[in-house]
């Protein structure tokens, strides 16, 4: 079944414009291409590559589209143009083209293309404004920091800059005066802060922005230029909401965020309820991604990516006026599938840990697979994943846990694994496996899975407790915190040292929480996926964890693929490389 799981295409949203349009991302030849869907339902090429499309965003008062793009997964963005006034696929411009540097489209406005680069120094990210007419640029934040978003208002006379800054995962929130340079911060802080979601009034008087400031969960806050005010405008003490106020400043999207599903509503600007947005149950209109709802910039129209543990990623076009909520996708054939059942598994101190099962009919073979995300400061949704589904029709119990140092279930939970606390996430995995046979798993036939930082933690899992585990698959994963943080990308060590540890001052505890400095204890086989071009976990990690076990003749295989990043984003790729890693758990989950 995994083939068939792995070929069906999937649909996101980039962008919506005031007629309702969508510009839909669309992997039906195999890499994700760009799309234009009209509101009667018809579709148009606009790109037609071997690369995938990263995002896209409509300029407004024109038929023109800029288009992020990178090369082989290397994440180096790189900008262009395309004319939709003619009827065939367009012809691309170059707008923005530097390999050496990455681009990120932010936003298009009237004539012009906001993005952010690091072409100053390679570290820190600059917003600028490129003039589409003379190809002039202005420099709107030069600041410094590692950039995560930019928000210019519509008047362009501020930026909000969400930047690393404070302990661990923090993000500070800097109010930027273009003119002057003048810096404010919106967001000071005691402990660790998130902030997402930045959204300008139309009248650039204010913004709200959803953040944990002085508390466990995700609020969404008003802040007020004039009086430099930040007071909460929607606040839940069991879940986490964020907010994105629409361009005219008469609504707002409330995503509501519990326990891995996130539902959607639609608020007055007060934050007063209109009405529930009736997406199916059991999944998640994606809010933190490329593909997060995109409101039209007339406010009228919202265009939302909507996926499940039973159906790929699909789009909605919503009316404000009317409440019509219209799918856009494929009619596909799918497999009979399931939603997993939510567990809270007791760790070694008491701790709750939230973990979600899927249990195959008749209750599977006794193997289990233990599936866990990146981040680490990221969660497991009630998503699309045909990994998992895969893995559950070949006979295996999948558990998908949040481990502490997950997003999703408060500020507390998600600062549980900073610095020197890096194994208690470890430990978590222990707590699982001890859990196992309360669903009739054999616990000497259980697998982990992981990739990014999930694969540091299918390695650390093997190395730290290599009795508990029977085999792992990690996809460009972590074998020394000490040389990832060495070779990573100059501007991204700049954020992951806050989470890791700083190597000039935490080097010992850095080499003794990595996976590579006990090798010397892993017993379990190991299957390793990577990609050549990986911008944020380098080829080496991988390398080197696999001389280190063969040379101990520990059984490890290594696939490498030459035009992919991090991880694997062509399906080409995808039905070479996850058939034999599901072979290879076959051959060492089975019964003895």
């Amino acid at each position: 079944m995994l083939p068939a799981l792995l070929s069906l295409p999937y649909l996101v949203a980039f962008d919506i414009d005031q007629e309702g349009r969508l510009l839909i991302g669309y992997d039906g030849s195999g890499v994700r291409q760009l799309h234009e869907v009209g509101p009667d339902g018809s579709w148009r090429t606009l790109t037609a590559t071997g690369e995938r499309v990263v995002a896209a965003r409509y300029v407004p008062e024109s038929r023109q589209v800029v288009v992020e793009h990178d090369t082989g997964g290397d994440e180096r963005g790189q900008l262009s143009l395309l004319d939709l006034s003619g009827s065939e696929v367009p012809s691309a411009e170059v707008l923005v083209h530097d390999p050496a540097y990455f681009h990120h489209l932010i936003t298009a406005r009237a004539g012009r293309v906001l993005f952010t680069t690091n072409r100053r120094n390679e570290i820190d990210f600059d917003l600028v404004a490129r003039d589409l007419a003379t190809g002039d640029e202005t420099t709107l934040y030069d600041a410094g920091g590692f950039v995560y978003a930019v928000n210019a208002s519509p008047d362009d006379q501020w930026v909000a800059v969400s930047r690393a800054g404070g302990p661990a995962n923090t993000v500070q929130v800097l109010l930027v005066e273009t003119a002057t340079g003048e810096v404010s911060d919106v967001t000071a802080y005691d402990d660790e802060t998130s902030v997402y979601a930045v959204s300008w009034l139309p009248d650039s008087s204010g913004f709200l922005l959803s953040a944990d400031v002085d508390r466990d969960r995700i609020a969404i806050f008003a802040y007020d230029v004039g009086t430099r005010a930040l007071s909460p405008l929607l606040v839940d003490d069991s879940q986490d909401l964020i907010g994105s106020a629409s361009p005219d400043g008469q609504h707002l999207l409330v995503a509501s965020s519990n326990d891995g599903e996130v539902t959607l509503a639609l608020h007055g600007s007060d934050g007063e309820l209109i009405a529930p947005i009736a997406l199916p149950p059991g999944g998640c209109g994606a809010v933190l991604s490329d593909s997060a709802p995109h409101w039209s910039s007339d406010g009228s129209h919202l265009v939302i990516t909507y996926s499940s543990p039973v159906e790929p990623p699909y789009v909605f076009r919503y009316s404000v006026a009317t409440g019509a909520l219209v799918a856009v996708r494929e009619d596909l054939e799918l497999p009979p599938l399931q939603h997993p059942t939510s567990y809270r598994v007791e760790s070694f101190d008491g701790e709750q840990v939230p973990v979600y099962v899927y249990q195959p009919d008749g209750g599977g073979d006794g193997s289990a697979v233990v599936v866990v995300h990146g981040g680490p400061e990221w969660q497991h949704g009630k998503v699309w994943h045909p990994v998992v589904a895969g893995l559950v029709a070949d006979g295996h119990t999948v558990l998908v846990p949040n481990v502490r140092g997950s997003a999703g279930y408060g500020k507390r939970w998600y600062s549980l694994d900073d610095r020197e606390l890096r194994l208690d996430s470890v430990r978590d995995l222990a707590a699982l496996h001890a859990w196992l046979p309360t669903i009739g798993v054999d616990q000497s036939r259980v697998a982990l899975w992981g990739g990014s930082y999930g694969g540091y933690m299918v390695l650390a899992g093997l190395a730290f407790q290599p009795s508990l585990w029977a085999a792992g698959v990690d996809i460009v994963g972590i074998a020394s915190l000490v040389t990832f943080l060495e070779n990573t990308s100059a501007y991204r060590r700049v954020a992951r040292e806050r989470e890791y540890g700083h190597l000039e001052t935490d080097r010992a505890f850095l080499e003794s929480a990595s996976p590579l400095t006990r090798v010397d204890a892993i017993e379990a086989p190991l299957f390793v996926i990577h990609g050549a071009n990986d911008p944020r976990v380098p080829l080496s990690e991988a390398e080197q964890i696999a001389a280190a076990l063969e040379k101990r003749k520990v059984p490890c295989e290594l696939l490498v693929y030459g035009d992919e990043g991090h991880g694997l984003a062509k399906r080409a790729n995808k039905l070479d490389a996850y058939p034999k890693a599901f072979a290879f758990l076959r051959e060492h989950l089975r019964r003895a």
